[in-house]
């Protein structure tokens, strides 16, 4: 399968992925963070393979480039695609998403959202 997020992987690095998750947060809303989140901590998994490796690199590095589809500037318009995005990367990598990733990605999202019902996450989770 061709990565059609390939020509953003070089956009992607760990500082850059958690300084723009970080300032943006609140506004790109809890599923997109989460969803995000999974990725990010699916790529850190020694037993993910490097062609889904690829898929994340491509995949974060879209969601952190300063210039996509639909700019981030206005909130949640501007996060929609980021979402899109990021969801065909949660599907695309779906087996290398296990419950310690959950677990990881959930202590992040209480750390910089506070408590939050988990039955949001429901959505994101099922896709999986």
């Amino acid at each position: 399968m061709e990565n059609p997020f390939k020509k953003y992987a070089r956009q992607f690095s760990e500082n850059r992925f958690l300084k723009k998750i970080q300032s943006y947060f609140r506004d790109a809303g809890l599923k997109t963070v989460y969803s995000a989140l999974l990725l990010f901590y699916s790529f850190t998994r020694k037993e993910t393979p490097a062609w889904a490796k690829n898929i994340i690199l491509g995949v974060l590095g879209y969601f952190i480039a300063p210039i996509d589809a639909i700019p981030d500037l206005t909130p949640i318009i501007g996060y929609t695609d980021d979402l899109g995005v990021l969801s065909f990367g949660l599907v695309t990598i779906a087996c290398y998403i296990n419950d310690d990733v959950r677990i990881k990605a959930r202590k992040k999202l209480k750390n910089w959202f506070g408590e939050f019902d988990v039955h949001e996450l429901a959505e994101i989770d099922k896709q999986l």
